[in-house]
C-alpha cells in the first residue's frame, strides 16, 4: 500500500523523498541524498551506485514511499487519521499456560500481557513485518536511513543508520514511554556523515477529544544530535502523560484517543547541501487512555494502552481446561458449514483485524438475548436434553460469545447482519466455565472497552 504524505502540525511530511539535482553541474558541488527504507533492506553498495545510479536511486525513492502508517490492527478514532499498514503486524506469542485437566474453571489464569520490550526483541519482531506488537502495552517499529553522498552528481560515498522506536506502558499507568534506539552506523567512501545533523521529533499529532492536554517528560522534543554524538549516546526516551477526566463520557469510560508520531529528519553537514532538511515518520502509534468503571484501576485514575487488536488464545491441548470450547471455535473457523445452525455462507468474525469482535458490557438485555438465542439453537440441534444426554453436565457454548456485539442476536439490532452467522455446540460445563473465565480475564488485563472503539481477535493454539 502506497501511503500518501501526511502533513501534521509541528511534524515533517511523513515520507523521505530523494533530493533534487540543482547543483549537479556546479564545480565540485557536494550533495547528500537521503532515503528512508524498511528496516532490513539490503545495504547500498557504492560500486553499484556508481555504475547504475539513476535506476538504483529511482528504486530507492519508490521503496521510501511505500511505507505503512498506522498498525493494521489499529482500533478507535485513530483509524480516521491516516491509512493503516496493508500488512498485519508481527505478534508475540504469550507465555504458554501449563494445561491441567484437574484445574477448576475459576482457577485458570491468563498471564499478564508484557509491559516491556528490549531492543533485541524489537529487532527480532521486525524480521518479517514493519510493526511488531508484543502486547497492547508494548509495540515497536523502525526504519533504515541510507544516505548517498555525491560530488558533481557522481556517488562518492554512502552512509547508513537504523532507528527503532519502542512504545511501552507500565501496568496501571497513564504514562507512555517511547524509547528511541539509533543503531548500525556505517559509512563508506567520501562523505560528511560524522557532522550530519539528525533531529528527532516525537509528539501527539491529534487527539479525540481535541481539547486534551499532555505532560511530556524525558528528552525535550525536538532534539538534534550529530552522527558522532549519537554514536556515544544512542538511546533516548520521551514520555507522554494524560491526566484523567479529559476523555469522552459517551460510553462512561473517560475515553481519550490520540496519535503519536515519531519523526526523524536529517540535515547535511557544512559544505554539503540538501533541500535543506529531509525527514520522515517512522510509523504512527495510537495510544488510548480510559477510566472505565468496569476495568482495573478505575478508582486510581484508569490507565493507558495502545489501541491495537490482540488475540485471546484458547488451547486445544489435551489437558487445557477450555479444550472443548477451543475445538468448537476451531471448527467454526475451519469448517463453518459443519456447525449449527446451518448456513452455507457462514463466516464468523474474530479471525482477522478487518472483522474483529467487540465487547458488549453495558447492554445487559442484548447479552441476555444473545444467550437465549444460542440456548434455543442448542436445544433445536442437540435435543432438549443436551445438558445431560452425555452422562455429564454440559452447557451451550456459543461463538461469537454472548458478551460481544457479534453474538447470535446481532441481526435483531443490525439489519445488515446475516441471521445464523454464529455457531453453537454442547460442551462440558467445566470447559465452558474455564473459557468464560479466560475471556473475562482477557477483557480486564487488556482493558477492552465496550463498543466499536475497541476490538479483539480469537486465536486457537495447539
Amino acid at each position: 500500500m502506497r501511503a500518501a504524505a501526511v502533513l501534521v502540525p509541528g511534524l515533517l511530511a511523513s515520507l523521505l523523498v530523494p533530493l533534487g539535482s540543482a547543483h549537479a553541474g556546479d564545480s565540485d558541488a557536494l550533495r547528500v541524498e537521503s532515503y528512508m527504507r524498511p528496516l532490513n533492506a539490503a545495504p547500498l553498495d557504492l560500486a553499484d551506485l556508481q555504475q547504475s545510479r539513476r535506476s538504483t536511486l529511482s528504486g530507492l525513492a519508490e521503496e521510501a514511499a511505500a511505507q505503512g502508517l498506522l498498525p493494521h490492527e489499529t482500533v478507535g478514532p485513530a483509524k480516521t487519521f491516516a491509512p493503516r499498514a496493508a500488512e498485519e503486524s508481527a505478534r508475540d506469542q504469550p507465555p504458554r499456560r501449563e494445561p491441567s485437566a484437574a484445574m477448576a474453571p475459576t482457577a485458570v489464569t491468563l498471564p499478564e500481557p508484557p509491559h516491556t520490550m528490549t531492543k533485541q526483541e524489537c529487532v527480532l519482531g521486525l524480521a518479517t513485518a514493519s510493526i511488531y506488537i508484543k502486547s497492547r502495552y508494548a509495540v515497536c517499529s523502525g526504519k533504515q536511513f541510507d544516505q548517498v553522498w555525491l560530488r558533481n552528481g557522481r556517488p562518492v560515498g554512502t552512509s547508513h543508520f537504523d532507528v527503532l522506536a519502542i512504545g511501552t506502558i507500565p501496568l496501571n499507568s497513564r504514562t507512555l514511554t517511547i524509547t528511541y534506539h539509533f543503531t548500525d552506523f556505517t559509512a563508506v567512501g567520501d562523505n560528511g556523515a560524522p557532522s550530519m545533523g539528525i533531529t528527532t521529533k516525537g509528539g501527539i499529532a491529534q487527539s479525540w477529544p481535541s481539547t486534551a492536554k499532555y505532560t511530556q517528560g524525558g528528552v525535550s522534543m525536538p532534539f538534534t544530535r550529530t552522527w558522532t554524538q549519537l554514536l556515544g549516546t544512542d538511546t533516548f526516551q520521551h514520555t507522554v502523560y494524560a491526566a484523567p477526566g479529559q476523555g469522552s463520557t459517551g460510553t462512561r469510560a473517560d475515553h481519550l484517543a490520540a496519535v503519536y508520531i515519531p519523526n526523524i529528519s536529517i540535515k547535511a553537514p557544512p559544505a554539503w547541501t540538501t533541500e535543506p532538511i529531509t525527514g520522515g515518520n517512522l510509523f504512527m502509534l495510537p495510544p488510548r487512555w480510559d477510566k472505565a468503571e468496569y476495568l482495573p484501576n478505575a478508582a486510581a485514575g484508569g490507565a493507558a494502552t495502545w489501541a491495537v487488536m490482540t488475540p485471546l488464545q484458547y488451547s486445544t491441548a489435551a489437558g487445557a481446561p477450555e479444550r472443548e470450547v477451543a475445538l468448537h471455535i476451531q471448527k467454526a473457523f475451519t469448517e463453518p458449514g459443519k456447525t449449527q445452525p446451518p448456513l452455507a455462507t457462514k463466516d464468523v468474525p474474530g479471525q482477522t483485524a478487518d472483522a474483529p469482535l467487540t465487547r458488549l458490557y453495558w447492554d445487559t438485555k442484548r447479552r441476555e438475548q444473545n444467550r437465549n438465542r444460542s440456548v434455543y439453537n442448542c436445544q433445536k440441534y442437540f435435543g432438549e436434553d443436551y445438558a445431560t444426554s452425555a452422562g455429564y453436565a454440559r452447557e451451550c457454548d456459543e461463538y461469537p460469545m454472548a458478551a460481544t456485539y457479534e453474538g447470535s442476536a446481532q441481526p435483531t439490532y443490525d439489519p445488515l447482519a446475516e441471521p445464523g452467522n454464529f455457531s453453537v455446540m454442547a460442551v462440558k460445563k467445566e470447559d465452558n466455565g474455564a473459557a468464560g473465565n479466560l475471556l473475562g480475564q482477557y477483557y480486564n488485563k487488556n482493558r477492552l472497552l465496550d463498543g466499536p472503539d475497541d476490538g479483539f481477535l480469537v486465536e486457537i493454539t495447539p
